[in-house]
């Protein structure tokens, strides 16, 4: 490996730890244990934002961290930029039940109504479309807000906010 690109053995661990807490038992592991029990015990909103924050959204805090941790960036960057994934996974779950609702097959490329048709427990079957748009929009909002301290440098990743809550597919 070429030492320009080999990480200090601190950030590797620190990935490697991160990731860890992400998939496992307290993430995407735990999530999907919280979904399959959801079918014979439906949680109430408190509970879909557990599992969704655990199922999809610890992934992509993790993605979001992991390049202040690869950056070497200090703890409070490291930290607002996992705050900002946690805002657009939310987002992007909350998205893609709202799809499900009001999209055609044809616009996702894919069948939609399942949730609904399976009785899912999804934010959107419990406030409605109306309500699912403004938490989008304040979830945009509040990810936005978390990049404003790195200015310009932050445009991408804003739109990357913008895109994940305003998707059509």
């Amino acid at each position: 490996a070429d030492e320009a690109t080999v990480l200090p053995v601190e950030r590797r661990g620190a990935l490697v730890l991160a990731l860890a807490r992400a998939a496992g038992i307290g993430g995407m592991v735990g999530g999907q244990m919280l979904d399959l029990d959801a079918g014979r015990n439906p949680p109430d909103e408190a509970g879909i934002i557990r599992l969704q924050a655990m199922k999809t959204g610890a992934l992509i805090r993790f993605a979001c961290e992991a390049g202040a941790i690869v950056a070497g960036a200090p703890p409070e960057d490291r930290e607002r930029l996992a705050e900002f994934g946690s805002a657009i996974g939310l987002a992007f779950q909350l998205a893609d039940d709202l799809l499900d609702l009001t999209a055609d097959a044809h616009q996702m490329g894919k069948a939609t109504g399942k949730d609904a048709a399976a009785g899912k427990a999804t934010l959107v079957a419990l406030h409605g479309a109306d309500w699912a748009r403004k938490q989008l929009s304040g979830l945009v909002g509040q990810a936005h807000a978390l990049l404003d301290p790195y200015g310009e440098r932050a445009a991408l990743l804003k739109e990357a906010a913008t895109f994940v809550a305003t998707r059509n597919s």
